[in-house]
Parts: structure tokens; C-alpha cells; sequence
């Protein structure tokens, strides 16, 4: 807990009578403050102050098992935003009947996230649509199932300004026309991967909503007539057509035509575009502050940078990932757009030392630099940018196999207020780790594949890293339990942790993780000395944790996934492939995880039919993604697979050989 939570639970356990004379809205001020969950948990616990002070006070609810919900909507009458897309079962029936009985609780109501709730149809959106008359967002991506009568089931807000429909794979034009007729004041509308959308749909979208600010329109078999339609919407200003391939420098010219209100354009992965297209889409463009060209240019032309150069004074994110460039051009950037605060070349041949250097000695402002497998560079480019870049705050050079310690060090010296810093495989080791730990401001570390590394640099990292909350050592092995023990000392902020073949980690060192209770995503794949002792500490001590990757733990059995049942109460994603554990064990594990949503357990070769058949009963209407071998298809019953598949969970069938390897 923290200090300011210590002294109010402290002031709260000592009878509440200082509390109790404050106002609700004096309280909720209070509660505002404290920014851990777990505080105002306390708070709430030992004074009946404050648990009617956030009655009244709460704005915002995450709910992650759907036989609290009607409670939770009652609880809190003053709630703006709702969060239901890890609510496990959550069903058309269970969300209707959770609505009415929260009366008129929700009228407030202003965004819900439904994202992944595959299990919610047109029934379950007409009822919360009904009750929400204030409905201004909703997130429906990833529902797979989700189509046209949902979507006109979520066009009966007429107030919408904001919808989500990614991967609505149902969706067609025809539930692209509901909600454009119904929602005329859309701002904000993504239908990524909605295949079934066409021209058709498009055209009808920009004549109906001309409030439209933000649009996604990824992956769509959309064409160049999109884009003559997408050129009317005046108001635009981020537009995104990631890998649409039937679009080409024809729409691009189409798209100039229109207003010059854009200030983002992605086109990445757009097979057809070229420099020229896009030269003659920022012709003009007075506000564009975004350009995004991933993937999808093979050169770039004097037309385009001279276009380019007219972006001076606005441009500040370019991401050219992908392309073979120059120096010169990298001059021309440089000269062009020297207010640039990210910039993106990521997989770029031709990317040296002096391109770079002539790069940020114009562009001073840059924050993040993307350099993944650029690997001509060396320190020297590590030099140029720590003395040009000072308030760099993120920087990618995975792969970047020439770089070392003394490039390191200048960076750590220089920029004060680093906060990311990628260097899987760069191959660097202790020392760079120890000037890295200069950067106190440091949040997210990745280190895998890089061999070096022991638990000397994880000291040096913890004595200094306290706001750390990623940190990758995929295969950093020779990291051992020490390490794992420096670390939770000094890191107690880390939400995610890969260990993945960290070999020599063992139940001592995951006791050690077991005090990082805010811990949320670890991943222990192929660590062959842990048991169910290292799983025990875990599951007790980290009661956030949401996804657990176990696979190939050879020695995890069915003790190691009983404590997971009684403690991980939170846990939605576990990977169990290759561990040693029976049907009951499974089945133990399935029917007590509530908030399980996501399992992959190919090879459980201890596991009988009949094991696997009662474990996913178990778990029917809560499962979302399931991984197993495909020899099980044919064997399991019918009936439960129709089952699964009902309940909206999608079955990923894989045929591998049985290969224990030796991590």
C-alpha cells in the first residue's frame, strides 16, 4: 500500500470519526487522489464514509465476472464509463437482466467496452442502447460473431459520436448503413478487418455523417471510389487504410481533392501506392502532422521530399518502415521536417552512421527513433543522437548487432528522460546495463536474446529503475534466481516480465516474483526446473496477474494448476502446452478460473478423452480462444464443439508432432 493509502486507512481504521464529518464529494475528492486500485479498496473497506463516498463519486467500472454485474450497476449510479470486455460469460441474457435491474442507474452512461464480449448479440445491445440515453461510445472489436443486426442494434443511440467495429466480421454494407443513417453525428468510426464493407457502404457513411473526424478503414477490399467519397467529409483529420490493397495513387489524388482539414494519413502496406501518390496527397495539405508510409514504398522520388519540405513547419511523425533509403534523403528528411518528434525506420536497408548523423543534427525535437534491424549503424550513431536528442524518450535497436557499451553510456548520459529502450538482440552486456540505470525515468527494457546479460546488470537496473513496468530477457540465460531477487526488490512496479528460457531460474527464484503484486503478464516458457512450488508462490502473491505462459514447464503438474485455481482468480490467458498434468488437474482448473478466457494445451499427453471432455464443458460459455491438437477433432463430441463454437469461442486446431526439446 502506499504512504497516502497507509495514512488513510490508518485515519479510517481508528473508528472513522475524523472521516466521517467530511462531504461525499470532499471523500470522492480524496479518492480521486489515491492512484492505487488497491488504496481505495482499502478505503472503502474499513469506513462506511468512503464506501458511500465512491457510490456516489464513481466515474469509471471494469467488471470481470458477469454474477456481480447487476450489483455493480446498482452500486454505482453515477457511472460515465463501463468496462466489460474481460466479463467472462458475459451473454445477451446476463447483460439484459444486469440493465434492467440497475433502473434508472445508467442514464449517466457514456462509454461501453465490449471489445472481445463475443458472447453479446442484438438482444443484449438493444437492451443496454435503451437504457443509455446518454450512449456516446461503444466498442465492439473483436466480436468475430458480431454483424449486421448488432450493428443496428447500436445505431438506435443517436447520440453515438464514437464506434468500434473492428473485426465485426459480419458486418456489411447493410450494418454500415444503419449505423450511418442512425448516428448522424459520428465523429470517430473504425471498421478494420470488416471485409464484407464495400464502396457501397463507404459512399453511404461519408453522405450520412459528416461529423466524422476519425476513420479505419484497414484492411478493407475498398477502392479508389472510397476515397472520392472519404474526400467530402470536411472535418476529417485521421484517416487510416492500412494494407488496402485495390487503393493506389489514383485515390490518393482523389483524396487530395478534398478538404485540408487531415492531420494523419496511415496508408502502410498499400501495395499500390507510391511516392508519387502520396506526393500529391500532402500537395497543399496546411495541417498534416502525421505520415504514416510503412511497408508499401519502394523509393522515394524528388517530388515527394520537396512536397514534403512544404510540411516544415507541422509535420512531427513520419514513419517510412520498410524503405531502402540514402543518406541524402536522410539529409532531405532532416532539412524538410526538422520539427519531426518520431520517426520511423524500422527495417530500412541503407540506414548508416552519417545518415543518422545528419538526421538529428536538424531534427533536435525527436522523441522516439525507430531503428529496428538497421544494423550498418554503430555507436557513432549512438553519439549523434545523445548529442542532439536530449529529450529523446524512446528508442528501438533490435538486431543492431555493431552497437555496445560506449554507445549505451552516451545515451544514458545525454538523454535524462528515457522511458523505453529496445536492444534484443544487440548482444550488450553488464556494463551497458549499469550506465542504463542512470535513467531513472526508465519504464520499459528489452533485453532478450542478448546472452551477456547476468544478474550483475539486473542489480544495476533495480537499484536505480523503480518505475520500471516491462522488462524482456527472452533467453538471457544466464540470469538465475538472484537476479529475480534484485529485481522484485527494486522493481515493484513491473506489470510485464518474459523469462522464456531462462533456463536456470528455478521455484526459489518465482518465490521471489511472488512479491510484485501488480504483476500482470509473465511469461516462463520451457524453465525446466520449476514445479508447482514456483507456481504456488506466484499464483498467492501475484493477485493481478492476467496472463501466464507455462509452456513446456515439463515439471508444472496438477499441483501447480490447483494453486492457480485458488488463487489466480484474475487469470484470462494460460498457456499449459507440454506440462504434465491429468484430466482431473484440468478439469479442476477450468471449472474454478471464472475469468479464463484464452487456453492453449497441446500435448497433454496425460489427459484422457474423457479429461478433456468434462475440463472444457467446464469452461463452455466462458472460453473465447481455445489452442488444441487436431487429432482431438474427431474425437471429442460433436456436441460440445457446437457448444464452444456457440458460445462464441474460436478453436484454433494445430497438428505438431510430439518433440520434447531440451530448453
Amino acid at each position: 500500500m502506499s504512504r497516502e493509502g497507509q495514512k488513510l486507512d490508518s485515519a479510517a481504521g481508528a473508528g472513522g470519526v475524523g472521516i466521517g464529518v467530511l462531504s461525499l464529494d470532499l471523500l470522492g475528492q480524496v479518492l480521486d487522489r489515491l492512484r492505487e486500485p488497491r488504496d481505495r479498496k482499502a478505503c472503502r473497506l474499513v469506513s462506511r464514509a468512503f464506501e458511500r463516498a465512491e457510490a456516489a463519486h464513481r466515474r469509471a467500472l471494469r467488471v470481470l465476472r458477469r454474477e456481480p454485474l447487476p450489483r455493480l450497476l446498482r452500486s454505482f449510479p453515477a457511472l460515465e464509463r463501463l468496462d466489460l470486455s474481460a466479463c467472462a460469460s458475459l451473454d445477451d441474457a446476463s447483460l439484459a437482466a444486469a440493465v434492467a435491474g440497475a433502473g434508472g442507474g445508467l442514464a449517466g452512461l457514456r462509454r461501453v467496452c465490449l471489445a472481445r464480449a463475443s458472447g453479446v448479440g442484438w438482444r443484449g445491445l438493444e437492451a443496454l442502447v435503451a437504457a443509455c440515453p446518454r450512449l456516446e461510445a461503444v466498442d465492439l472489436s473483436h466480436c468475430v460473431g458480431a454483424g449486421d443486426r448488432e450493428a443496428a442494434a447500436v445505431a438506435a443511440a443517436a447520440g453515438l459520436r464514437e464506434l468500434r467495429l473492428d473485426k465485426c466480421l459480419a458486418v456489411t454494407d447493410m450494418g454500415l448503413a444503419k449505423v450511418a443513417v442512425g448516428c448522424p453525428r459520428l465523429e470517430k468510426l473504425s471498421v478494420k478487418w470488416c471485409r464484407e464493407i464495400s464502396d457501397i457502404g463507404i459512399d453511404l457513411l461519408a453522405k450520412k455523417c459528416p461529423e466524422l473526424r476519425s476513420l479505419n478503414i484497414s484492411y478493407l477490399k475498398v477502392g479508389n471510389e472510397s476515397l472520392r467519397s472519404i474526400s467530402t467529409l470536411e472535418k476529417l483529420e485521421d484517416l487510416a487504410m492500412v494494407g488496402c490493397s485495390c487503393i493506389d495513387d489514383e485515390g490518393l489524388e482523389l483524396l487530395s481533392k478534398g478538404s485540408d482539414s487531415l492531420q494523419s494519413v496511415d496508408v502502410s502496406r498499400c501495395d499500390h501506392v507510391t511516392y508519387q501518390g502520396l506526393a500529391s496527397l500532402i500537395d497543399g495539405r496546411k495541417f498534416l502532422q502525421k505520415l504514416h508510409a510503412a511497408d508499401c514504398l519502394h523509393e522515394i522520388g524528388q517530388r515527394f521530399l520537396s512536397k514534403l519540405a512544404t510540411l516544415k513547419e507541422t509535420l512531427t511523425v513520419l514513419k517510412l518502415d520498410g524503405l531502402g533509403v540514402s543518406d541524402s534523403l536522410l539529409q532531405a528528411i532532416g532539412e524538410g521536417c526538422n520539427n519531426l518528434v518520431e520517426i520511423g525506420l524500422s527495417k530500412c536497408s541503407g540506414v548508416t552512421d552519417e545518415g543518422i548523423s545528419s538526421l538529428v543534427a536538424r531534427c533536435s525535437d525527436l522523441r522516439t527513433i525507430n531503428l529496428t534491424c538497421c544494423n550498418l549503424i554503430t555507436n557513432n550513431a549512438l553519439h549523434s543522437i545523445a548529442d542532439n536528442c536530449k529529450m529523446l524518450e524512446c528508442l528501438r535497436l533490435e538486431s543492431c548487432s555493431l552497437i555496445n557499451e560506449k554507445g549505451i553510456k552516451q545515451i544514458a548520459t545525454c538523454c535524462p528522460n528515457l522511458k523505453e529502450i529496445d536492444l534484443t538482440d544487440c548482444g550488450v552486456n553488464d556494463a551497458a546495463l549499469e550506465y542504463l540505470a542512470k535513467c531513472s525515468e526508465l519504464r520499459i527494457l528489452k533485453l532478450g536474446l542478448c546472452s551477456s546479460i547476468s544478474d550483475k546488470g539486473i542489480a544495476f537496473i533495480s537499484s536505480n529503475c523503480g518505475k520500471l513496468v516491462e522488462l524482456d530477457l527472452y533467453r538471457c540465460n544466464s540470469i538465475t534466481d538472484d537476479g529475480l531477487a534484485a529485481l522484485a526488490n527494486g522493481c515493484k512496479k513491473i506489470k510485464l516480465l518474459n523469462l522464456c528460457y531462462c533456463n536456470k531460474i528455478t521455484d526459489s527464484g518465482l518465490g521471489h516474483l511472488g512479491s510484485l503484486e501488480e504483476l500482470t503478464n509473465l511469461e516462463l516458457r520451457c524453465l525446466v526446473r520449476i514445479t508447482c512450488i514456483g507456481i504456488s508462490s506466484i499464483a498467492i502473491g501475484c493477485k493481478s496477474l492476467i496472463e501466464l505462459d507455462l509452456k513446456r514447464c515439463y515439471s508444472v503438474d496438477d499441483a501447480g494448476l490447483g494453486a492457480l485455481a485458488r488463487n489466480a482468480f484474475n487469470l484470462r490467458q494460460l498457456t499449459i502446452s507440454y506440462c504434465q498434468v491429468t484430466g482431473l488437474g484440468l478439469c479442476h482448473l477450468l471449472s474454478s478460473l471464472r475469468c479464463l478466457q484464452d487456453i492453449k494445451m497441446v500435448h497433454l499427453s496425460w489427459v484422457s478423452i474423457e479429461g478433456f471432455e468434462m475440463a472444457l464443458r467446464a469452461a463452455c460459455g466462458r472460453l473465447k480462444k481455445l489452442k488444441i491438437l487436431t487429432g482431438l477433432k474427431t474425437v471429442l463430441s460433436p456436441e460440445l464443439l457446437q457448444m464452444l463454437q456457440a458460445c462464441g469461442c474460436r478453436i484454433r486446431w494445430v497438428n505438431k508432432p510430439l518433440v520434447y526439446k531440451d530448453c
